[in-house]
C-alpha cells in the first residue's frame, strides 16, 4: 500500500475512528490527539498484511483511548464544580441515515449517557461503546482487545447495567427535541418565568459546567422553580448583543450563545413526556473552544 493510498484509507475511516474516540474519552480534543496519534502508529506500519483496515485502526484506536483514559484517571485531577463531557457537533459522518441507526447513535453520544460513561472502567467503557455504539460482534471486541469473549460478555453485561440503572429517558424525535429546545430558549431569553415553568418537569435540573473559569452553578440545581428562577436570572443580568445559534451537539439540538464573536455558553436539553427534564449548560472556555469556527 502506497504512502496515498494509505492517506486515502485513513481519511475515508477519520469520521468513524473520532466517533469511537469521543465516546470513550468525552472529551473532543483528547480524542483528536487519539486519532491523530493512530494516523502516525497506521502511517508507519508495515500495512502488508493488514486486510481489513478498519478494524485494525479500530484497534489501535481503541486502545490508545483506553491508554490516554487510564492517565486522566490516575491523575485524579479535581474539577470545579459539576463536570460535563465537551459538546461534540455531530453530522453522523460515522453512522448510517438510518433513522433507527441515529437514534441509536444519538443515544451513545449525548451527554447524559456520557457523564455515566465516565464512571465506567477503560475497559467496560471501551466494550460497551463498541458493541452498545457501533454494534460489534462479542468474538470481534474481545479480538480487538486481546481479552476471551467470556471476559467480553462479562465487562459487557456489567457496563450495560451500569448505564441503564443510571442513563435517564429522554424523547429523542428530533422535531419534537428541536421545538421544545426553541421555545425553551425563547422563554428563557424573554425571562418568561411562567412559560418556562409550563416546559419545566416539576423534578428537573440544571447542570451548570464552568470549571471555575466562568460563572455557573457550583452545585445541580433541583425543581422546576429554581431552575426556572435561576434562568431568568440569567437572562435580566446577562450582557447586551448576545447571538444565539441552533446547533446539532451529541445527537441533538443545542443552544450556542455566542458573546463577543466567542463562544459563551451552550445549552441542550433533556425531554420526556414534552417536558424537560434536564438542562445542561457549558460554559467552560476550554470546553468551548472547538465550537469556536462554527
Amino acid at each position: 500500500m502506497t504512502a496515498d493510498l494509505a492517506t486515502d484509507v485513513f481519511e475515508e475511516h477519520r469520521p468513524f475512528l473520532m466517533g469511537v474516540a469521543y465516546r470513550m474519552l468525552g472529551r473532543v480534543a483528547d480524542a483528536e490527539d487519539v486519532v491523530q496519534d493512530a494516523w502516525l502508529r497506521w502511517y508507519r506500519a508495515d500495512r502488508t498484511d493488514v486486510r481489513e483496515p478498519r478494524a485494525y485502526l479500530v484497534r489501535i484506536t481503541t486502545r490508545l483511548a483506553i491508554d490516554r483514559l487510564r492517565q486522566v484517571q490516575s491523575r485524579g485531577e479535581a474539577y470545579v464544580g459539576p463536570w460535563l463531557p465537551e459538546p461534540y457537533l455531530t453530522e453522523f459522518g460515522d453512522t448510517a441515515p438510518d433513522s433507527a441507526d441515529r437514534a441509536v447513535l444519538a443515544d451513545t453520544v449525548s451527554l447524559a449517557v456520557l457523564v455515566v460513561l465516565e464512571s465506567l472502567s477503560p475497559l467496560e467503557r471501551a466494550v460497551f461503546v463498541l458493541r452498545e455504539a457501533f454494534g460489534y460482534p462479542y468474538a470481534e471486541i474481545a479480538t480487538l482487545l486481546d481479552r476471551g469473549e467470556a471476559a467480553v460478555r462479562q465487562l459487557a453485561g456489567r457496563a450495560r447495567r451500569h448505564v441503564a440503572e443510571r442513563r435517564p429517558r429522554y424523547d429523542v424525535d428530533p422535531a419534537r427535541r428541536r421545538d421544545l429546545t426553541e421555545r425553551f430558549i425563547a422563554a428563557a431569553v424573554e425571562g418568561d418565568l411562567e412559560g418556562l415553568m409550563s416546559l419545566l418537569a416539576p423534578d428537573v435540573q440544571l447542570v451548570g459546567d464552568s470549571g471555575g473559569k466562568a460563572k455557573a452553578p457550583l452545585r445541580i440545581l433541583h425543581t422546576a422553580d429554581k431552575v426556572g428562577r435561576f434562568l431568568v436570572g440569567v437572562s435580566r443580568s446577562g450582557p447586551p448583543g448576545l447571538a444565539f445559534r441552533l446547533v446539532e451537539t451529541n445527537g441533538g439540538p443545542a443552544v450556542l450563545i455566542i458573546s463577543d464573536d466567542r463562544p459563551d455558553s451552550l445549552f441542550q436539553l433533556d425531554i420526556a413526556d414534552d417536558r424537560v427534564t434536564a438542562v445542561y449548560v457549558v460554559r467552560n472556555p476550554d470546553k468551548l473552544r472547538s465550537l469556536a469556527a462554527r
